[in-house]
């Protein structure tokens, strides 16, 4: 029997928009799609779901059959997103694709931008407090909007125009910066204690 709860749903939704912050990924995207690198809107937006859907029933014991726990999970990923938060920041480039050419649908997009490693945990996190059913509503209405900004970045770019672009770039470069900061920071004080 399901026990959906409008109030859970939106909470979840609500955190779970925040952490995967995908319009402050925009520069990011917009990078990727002006270097020639193809973005499959639908392509990442069901990965995301499926990752995201199976980490939250089988996250934590994955992690531990690698013999590993969340918050080192997290501080990992804390790395790669400080990694993109450098290249955002100082038009440097670090992450090459070096899979498919010209594709980009995985790495970054998929993982760490939007299924990355504060988009697992806080999964994780609301698995103890909200019911299920609830955590995965939010989490399809937020890749429905992950896939309508992905699908309709050209028309982003346009809006926003390359002045815009390359200054909210550098400024959500230092905003990913904080938050990989912030991750890595209260991850490793959980390790420690």
């Amino acid at each position: 029997m399901l026990n959906l709860n409008l109030q859970e749903i939106l909470t979840a939704f609500m955190v779970l928009f925040a952490v995967i912050d995908i319009t402050g990924s925009i520069p990011i995207i917009v990078n990727l799609s002006s270097a020639g690198k193809k973005i499959q809107a639908g392509k990442a937006a069901v990965l995301s779901l499926i990752i995201l859907i199976a980490f939250l029933f089988a996250g934590e014991a994955l992690l531990k059959l690698f013999n590993t726990d969340i918050a080192s999970f997290a501080i990992a990923g804390s790395l790669v997103l400080f990694a993109l938060a450098i290249e955002m920041t100082f038009n440097v480039e670090l992450f090459r694709n070096e899979g498919t050419a010209g594709q980009s649908t995985i790495i970054p997009v998929v993982f760490p931008l939007v299924a990355g490693p504060g988009t697992l945990t806080t999964a994780l996190s609301l698995r103890a407090g909200y019911q299920a059913e609830n955590i995965i509503i939010a989490i399809l209405f937020n890749l429905i909007i992950v896939y309508i900004v992905l699908r309709k970045i050209n028309l982003v770019e346009k809006l926003i125009g390359q002045n815009g672009i390359s200054i909210s770039r550098r400024f959500f470069g230092v905003i990913l910066l904080a938050m990989s900061v912030k991750l890595f920071v209260s991850n490793l004080r959980i390790l420690l204690a």
